[in-house]
C-alpha cells in the first residue's frame, strides 16, 4: 500500500485485493488486483511484486510483469503505480500493428 500511495496512486479511490502470497524467509512473492472503487467487477489491473522485509516491514523490491493483455497500464481514471508515462499508440484503423510480410510488400523500385 506505501508502495502504490508513494507512487502517487489516490488510496482511497482504489481497492486493492491481495490474491496470493508466497514467503520463503525475509523475501516474498505477492498478486494483487488493483481496481477503482465501485468499478465494474472484473476490470482490475493485476500485479506482481517482489518483497524483502526490512525493519519488520514489507517493502516492494521489484515487480514481475504479467503476461496478460494491458498489463502495466494503469487502471482507467488512475495514475500508473510504477510511474512512467509511455503510452502505446493505438494500432492504425481497421488494421493491425504487426508489420507486414515481405510478401504483401508491393515490389521495390529504384531511386533516379
Amino acid at each position: 500500500m506505501d508502495h502504490l500511495a508513494a507512487a502517487g496512486l489516490n488510496m482511497a479511490g482504489m481497492d486493492v485485493k491481495l490474491d496470493s502470497v508466497q514467503i520463503n524467509g525475509n523475501q516474498a512473492d505477492a498478486a494483487v488486483t488493483i481496481a477503482v472503487k465501485g468499478g465494474a467487477a472484473g476490470q482490475g489491473m493485476p500485479m506482481k511484486y517482489h518483497l524483502e522485509q526490512k525493519d519488520n516491514k514489507w517493502v516492494v523490491v521489484g515487480r514481475q510483469d504479467s503476461s496478460q493483455h494491458g498489463a502495466g497500464a494503469a487502471a482507467p481514471g488512475a495514475a500508473n503505480p510504477h510511474g512512467g508515462g509511455a503510452v502505446a499508440a493505438p494500432p492504425p484503423a481497421g488494421g493491425s500493428s504487426k508489420m507486414p510480410s515481405p510478401e504483401d510488400l508491393p515490389p521495390a523500385t529504384k531511386k533516379q
